[in-house]
């Protein structure tokens, strides 16, 4: 065995997660390598795109509240570690009908958790928000410490941090398959055969095709953001507008969007982010269209149309990215059934993880180092009930 290629742990994939996993194993003065097949950051799989919301009060599962409280303690302390600016306090603009479960199921976490929400009656939201389009039955309010976490730029603190603690990382580099061992585990990549004592997959979109038996339960979807100009811009920009939400009645999930970011402090398209939280079509991840078509575009039209008072509209910039979504939607954070606590995976983040990725990271650096982590994963269990 050549040992300059073992290592006490591999972590297949650098995205978000990986790379937050590779961070809190070499703290840890752990030997670890990460392996991505494309560069890092990059836009093939679910991290591209400027920004990402982070909130509390989370409708989806009060469950993942005290993770929340974690990821916001770990941001900071990444944010202190590397001088980066990651986590922005816009606030967070709700809107929708009393009764949507969304909008319900927002103010009940909030009430249970003791997370500020501060109601805006009819008359503020207009004066305040005059952007806004709403039906006179919506009511409004705002989570003032939820914001957005950039996206690009965290992944790619991580990696960097993580070489500066000595972390190895391979990138453009396409793991082939893996095996374990009576030795440990052997990773074969297109260039090169790695040992591990430890492996961490954190795939995105391609962990159905390198976990074994996960394929059926993960649904891989096309989806699209959108920046939009307009004559309005001002009244959209960091400082001057929140990030946003809209509950609607016709569609599932949700519309949302974050302010203009100012171009000298941010890449990629300048304007207003729009996009709809909600599965689209079914995508291979090797075999993606990238093409935005009238689908696309009137979907975000229409969104504008029936929610914003805004003019004169160009889209201005357009990405697509991938949704890996479970059956109940929510994660799966575990270690591989048969593999003794040897392979450790986490996938399913369905489009509401990113925000996640600080306590991920070090949830799985806990799982390779100790076999357990003190934090409450235990309802993202692979063989949870409402997976089958």
């Amino acid at each position: 065995m050549n040992t300059n290629n073992y290592y006490d742990v591999i972590v297949s994939g650098v995205g978000s997660m990986g790379a937050a996993a590779c961070y809190y194993l070499a703290q840890r003065n752990i030997k670890v390598l990460g392996i991505d097949q494309f560069d890092i950051p990059h836009e093939q799989g679910s991290h591209a795109g400027q920004s990402r919301i982070i909130r509390k009060a989370y409708f989806e599962n009060p469950d993942y509240i005290p993770l929340l409280k974690r990821a916001y303690e770990n941001w900071k302390r990444l944010e202190d570690r590397s001088g980066a600016k990651i986590y922005y306090q816009t606030g967070l603009l709700y809107h929708g009908r009393p009764d949507h479960p969304i909008i319900s199921g927002t103010k009940d976490a909030a009430a249970l958790y003791d997370i500020e929400l501060d109601p805006l009656d009819a008359g503020e939201t207009k004066s305040r928000f005059p952007q806004f389009r709403l039906p006179d039955d919506f009511i409004s309010f705002i989570e003032p410490d939820a914001g957005f976490v950039t996206a690009e730029r965290s992944v790619l603190t991580y990696k960097s941090e993580s070489l500066k603690m000595g972390a190895a990382i391979k990138t453009n580099e396409k793991v082939i398959e893996w095996k374990k061992g009576p030795d440990g585990i052997k990773l074969t990549t297109d260039k090169n055969i790695y040992f591990c004592k430890k492996l961490i997959i954190t795939a995105g979109a391609w962990a159905g095709k390198l976990i074994p038996g996960l394929k059926a339960d993960l649904r891989v979807t096309r989806q699209t953001l959108a920046w939009i100009r307009s004559k309005n811009d001002a009244s959209f920009t960091l400082g001057n507008f929140p990030c946003w939400l809209v509950a609607p009645e016709d569609k599932g999930g949700i519309y949302y969007g974050f302010p203009i970011l100012p171009a000298n402090e941010f890449s990629g398209p300048v304007g207003l982010k729009i996009a709809h939280h909600y599965p689209h079509a079914t995508a291979d991840p090797d075999n993606v269209d990238r093409n935005i078509n009238t689908r696309d575009e009137e979907e975000i039209r229409a969104i504008l149309r029936d929610y914003f008072t805004i003019t004169d509209i160009e889209i201005a910039g357009w990405k697509t990215c991938l949704y890996t979504n479970t059956k109940d939607e929510d994660f799966i954070i575990d270690f591989l059934p048969g593999h003794d606590k040897d392979v450790a995976i986490a996938c399913g983040f369905s489009g509401h993880g990113f925000k996640f990725v600080s306590v991920v990271g070090e949830i799985l650096a806990d799982l390779a180092q100790n076999g357990k982590t003190n934090l409450p994963i235990g309802f993202l269990r692979l063989d949870r009930d409402r997976l089958k």
